[in-house]
């Protein structure tokens, strides 16, 4: 609130603005706060004046969520802090050591010096902590005459053509470690600085007119250049007319412009911002954009924007003490920053004056900073707490995965994605089969590369791209494989053949061929384009590829029709469970790895699915991912058990498979002692992973479920325990779906821009009140050409009958 400033509770040191202050001290009758208040003293020169930003501190305030004028880089602050004396709100303005007890100061002090919280957890991912560096000032470069071409970049050394940094002494071309920046290297750079002491290096690649990433050798951390455009142009590199693709290349040097980043992002194009409710933008918080896409998606879905912002007054009513770690109170939060306008406000007409007086008509982008989102929400995933990108597919279904796991009220926003699969598996040597269902949240097209209409032109552009490449050339205009989407559709339809398929009605391993259907339409269609695969070395890679998708979408044909006349069904005999003597003796079965992997699951997590299932093939490894997804390190590496510790853990293991995951009795005994119903106690340790503290905590936080009746609590337990593939067992009530046509429009999609999930970059775009709005982070605009044909995640709703 940058009015009312931050009021921080000097007992939990949590922060809550003005209009929630009052609240908290009734609820906890804490009354001492400490209020920070922020004040704009001057505007700063921008970069177009040759100055570089100023870095604002902005310690003092613990989770400020707005990104508008007030809180840009344009200014500078000073900040403002007084002691609040409760009910009376007597002040004692900062520093004070006259009227304040030692002890009070002490704290004071203290929490005025302190990171907040999300900060806390992740020190390093946070671009205001770079320094400039020690050398920026002082660097000497070398007159040797290097001048850098603006394609064909390779370590000098090893001809690596990837993770590539330029020394910016001697203009070396260098690679980094392996890992270093989130892909290989062999570290031939940090070599070079031991043998010539030159500090500074700059990621070839990032160099934008914003800036560039550079790290010191010296100083062993990423920093800030503020003389980086100075730098770069001794070795012939203009960064203010530098914009860099993917491939390395500049604007000027694709003609026509038809790069994948630039179509998705609309470049080229003015575009109109958007101001208001729903059309508030989300920082990046380095490499964060797959949340931000997902979210912008997620809340312009009413169910979702009626469960949390509907209910905001009620959630931020019965949050607990710290509501930092609660789930629903972070979503209601961030949905009202997304909903309610006051952080999409278009500029004063006193600011469009001044901008065009300086010639720098650039339109002010306000937005919100979801940082302690972000901090929560990736809490414990070894994924999404690392700040490198992460796969859109794999973080909707995380959230998905909270989202069932935190009720909110008696409506489940997430009921709108659910729907159940039919799998028809058939043995093809007995022509017997078997019907079972799953849940699922995402529909999975893989993209018929067979059936691309433009062969010829593909064949030809891939000869003259290696010519490109081999004469160090830029690469000739793009031409990108043409898939129609009822190719797709027919592939998704087609049965698939079942590897290592272990037929119950031979007792022995058989051909078999698998097919999917519907059992159920969802309200809400996600369609997911398997755009991703992995290559012969297991690096991923994506397809470049354009797909026709419709605005109307009829999958009416793909409804599951279950056990048809003259069909007999497999014996319901479960294969035998081989565990080896020596477990090393066991060779994993790589090829049910990549059908597993191709899902969307972890490798690691699929390598020891095969190998805890004894290589029976990747559709009992599925049912081992599906009891296990919730495992601590379920995504961690396979450590293979010593001698003759194989057959209790790999046992233990694949045993679970089936089983109702129930929490230990002697955790539910204990909290049942303290008080609370049997099936609350068994909600609250299902919700929270098992951990005792959790789940009391869980408990306190959801007072509601102690209302409400026996049978109510135990259909909800069942509910939440549906997660994303889980399989729905036979002799329950099932899921809870709304069911209906499969008649849909789209309203939605995602695009990624890159080579893996890995790294590039998400932007989303929705349809609003009859036109295409693109989200792209802080920048809300109206799209004039929305890329719908180069979408990865599409959102459809469906069509009233």
């Amino acid at each position: 609130d940058s009015e009312g400033g931050l009021y921080v509770c000097m007992n939990t040191f949590l922060g809550f603005g003005r209009e929630h202050i009052e609240r908290h001290y009734r609820k906890t009758g804490q009354c001492v706060y400490l209020h920070l208040k922020r004040h704009v003293i001057e505007k700063v020169p921008g970069a177009s004046g040759g100055a570089l930003p100023k870095r604002r501190n902005a310690k003092l305030f613990l989770d400020v969520e707005t990104t508008g004028d007030l809180n840009s880089d344009d200014f500078e602050y000073e900040d403002e802090a007084k002691l609040v004396i409760f009910p009376d709100h007597y002040e004692i303005s900062l520093p004070n050591i006259e009227e304040l007890p030692a002890l009070v100061t002490i704290a004071c002090d203290a929490l005025l010096s302190s990171k907040s919280p999300y900060r806390k957890q992740d020190p390093d991912s946070w671009e205001d902590e770079l320094q400039a560096s020690k050398h920026a000032k002082t660097l000497v470069q070398l007159d040797n005459g290097v001048r850098i071409p603006p394609s064909g970049w390779k370590c000098s050394k090893c001809d690596l053509r990837e993770n590539l940094w330029l020394n910016l002494t001697d203009g070396s071309v260098l690679c980094g470690k392996w890992f270093f920046d989130g892909s290989g290297g062999n570290g031939h750079a940090m070599e070079h600085y031991k043998e010539t002491g030159y500090p500074l290096a700059v990621k070839l690649g990032t160099i934008t007119p914003d800036g560039a990433d550079v790290y010191s050798f010296d100083e062993e951390e990423p920093v800030l250049d503020p003389h980086i455009a100075k730098h770069l142009a001794h070795f012939g590199i203009d960064m203010l007319q530098m914009q860099v693709m993917e491939n390395g290349l500049r604007d000027n040097d694709i003609k026509p412009r038809v790069s994948e980043w630039e179509v998705i992002q609309e470049a080229g194009v003015k575009l109109k911002p958007m101001y208001g409710p729903g059309y508030t933008g989300m920082k990046d918080l380095g490499n964060s954009c797959y949340l931000n896409a997902v979210m912008q998606a997620i809340f312009s879905i009413p169910e979702f924007q009626r469960a949390y912002v509907g209910n905001l007054p009620r959630i931020f009513d019965y949050s607990p003490l710290d509501p930092t770690q609660d789930f629903n109170t972070q979503m209601a939060k961030l949905g009202h920053g997304l909903l309610s306008g006051q952080y999409s406000k278009p500029p004063m007409k006193s600011e469009l004056i001044e901008q065009v007086m300086k010639e720098e008509h650039k339109p002010q982008h306000n937005g919100i900073s979801p940082r302690m989102f972000k901090a929560f929400i990736s809490k414990g995933h070894p994924e999404f707490s690392s700040n490198r990108q992460q796969d859109a597919q794999e973080f909707f279904l995380h959230l998905i995965n909270l989202v069932e796991r935190n009720p909110v009220g008696s409506e489940n926003p997430s009921d709108v994605f659910r729907f159940l699969v039919e799998e028809r598996t058939q043995c093809c040597q007995s022509r017997k089969v078997r019907y079972t269902e799953r849940v699922d949240y995402i529909m999975q097209l893989p993209v018929a590369m067979e059936a691309a209409t433009n062969k010829d032109e593909l064949i030809a552009y891939e000869l003259k791209r290696r010519e490109a490449e081999a004469s160090r050339r830029p690469p000739p205009e793009l031409v990108r494989a043409k898939i129609p989407f009822s190719a797709c559709l027919q592939a998704f339809s087609e049965p698939s053949n079942v590897e290592d398929f272990w037929s119950s009605a031979l007792q022995a391993k058989s051909a078999g061929v698998k097919t999917s259907r519907f059992a159920s339409f969802p309200e809400y269609l996600v369609v997911q384009i398997k755009k991703f695969t992995f290559g012969l070395d297991w690096i991923p890679k994506k397809l470049d590829v354009s797909i026709d998708m419709p605005d109307f979408l009829d999958i009416s044909h793909l409804r599951a029709r279950g056990l048809q006349p003259g069909e007999e069904e497999l014996p319901d005999i479960a294969p035998p469970i081989i565990v080896p003597d020596d477990p090393r003796a066991l060779d994993i079965d790589e090829s049910s790895v990549m059908q597993l992997a191709e899902m969307g699951f972890p490798l690691e997590a699929c390598r020891k699915a095969v190998y805890y299932t004894g290589n029976l093939g990747a559709e009992v490894a599925f049912n081992w991912i599906i009891a296990h997804m919730e495992d601590p390190d379920f995504a961690e590496p396979l450590v293979i058990p010593a001698f003759g510790e194989a057959a209790s853990s790999g046992a233990a293991a694949f045993g679970a498979v089936g089983l109702d995951n129930q929490p230990p009795e002697e955790m539910v005994a204990i909290i049942i002692s303290m008080g609370f119903q049997r099936n609350v106690a068994i909600q609250a340790l299902k919700a929270t992973n098992n951990n005792l503290e959790r789940a009391l905590e869980w408990i306190f936080s959801h007072p509601e479920l102690e209302e409400e009746s026996d049978p109510a609590l135990d259909m909800m337990d069942r509910e939440n325990n549906a997660n994303a593939n889980i399989l729905a067992e036979t002799g329950l009530e099932g899921p809870r779906i709304k069911d209906g046509s499969g008649r849909y429009e789209l309203f939605g999609f995602i695009s990624h821009m890159g080579t893996s999930t890995m790294s590039g970059h998400y932007v989303c775009h929705l349809k609003k009140e009859g036109r295409w709005v693109i989200y792209n982070d802080l920048k809300v605009c109206a799209s004039e050409r929305p890329p719908k044909d180069l979408g990865y995640i599409y959102f459809y709703h469906r069509v009233p009958s």
